[in-house]
């Protein structure tokens, strides 16, 4: 049986929306991004483990090395920074 090709490229439009339609959702928008806690949620977290909002503006040099750093450390930047902090202030 010849098809025209019409009906094969409806036909082949058909297959790729079913398959479009049978994909499951990206965890970015489905159940997985309620897991992560809004910014009210965090802040009560953060103030629950006895953390506190610290801003300070310093030179564009020292903040890309913080960043360097921070990417290796367990931490990430609050802990590298928090070490940081706690041996210049024993000194």
């Amino acid at each position: 049986m010849n098809m025209k090709k019409t009906d094969l490229e409806r036909l082949a439009g058909l297959k790729l929306d079913s398959a479009m339609r049978g994909k499951a959702t990206p965890g970015r928008f489905g159940a997985a991004a309620a897991a992560v806690p809004d910014r009210k949620a965090q802040r009560k977290l953060d103030a629950a483990a006895g953390l506190v909002p610290f801003a300070c503006k310093l030179p564009a040099a020292l903040t890309e090395q913080l960043r360097e750093r921070a990417a290796s450390h367990e931490g990430g930047i609050n802990g590298l920074v928090e070490e940081l902090l706690a041996k210049g202030l024993q000194a």
